[in-house]
């Protein structure tokens, strides 16, 4: 069973514009979710102790409206970025996934950790490690995390 995910990719982007992936709501709106889900909703409080709401929705697949909520416990500007991830209700009241309808194994208090590093003027290396015991959903977890590094990737370029 695996316990962690971890994705890192070097992006061709200084580290002020990687990180601000994270720090403004109209960036967050443009990765966050796998491919074929769009982020209609990206509120960003970000600051130790203080949680975001993100929303994920994909017309295409029959996939209604999700939240999540990002609950930060540190922030190294530039450097650390820590959060814990859960399943949650469109005002940001976690919930317990298997009242989403997801399945039993899927994971709560998902610990993340994203880690920048400088690498030359204008390159970033960022790694996102997710804490949490996946079972089943680990690749499904890999899968959707890879592909949000994609759509950022494409953000950063635009």
């Amino acid at each position: 069973m695996a316990n962690h995910v971890v994705v890192t990719r070097i992006f061709d982007a200084p580290v002020e514009m990687v990180w601000k992936l994270w720090t403004d709501p109209e960036l967050v709106k443009r990765w966050w979710g796998p491919d074929r889900f769009t982020c209609p909703r990206a509120d960003i409080n970000f600051k130790v102790g203080a949680s975001s709401i993100v929303c994920m929705t994909s017309k295409e697949l029959g996939f209604g409206d999700s939240y999540s909520i990002w609950h930060y416990t540190k922030i190294i500007p530039f450097e650390e970025i820590e959060y814990i991830h859960n399943l949650a209700d469109a005002n940001g009241n976690k919930m317990a996934p298997t009242a989403l309808g997801m399945p039993p194994d899927f994971p709560e208090d998902v610990r993340t950790v994203v880690l920048f590093k400088k690498i030359g003027k204008d390159k970033t290396e960022m790694t996102v490690t997710e804490y949490a015991d996946f079972g089943q959903m680990a690749k499904f977890a890999q899968m959707g995390l890879e592909q949000c590094f994609g759509k950022m990737a494409v953000a950063l370029n635009a």
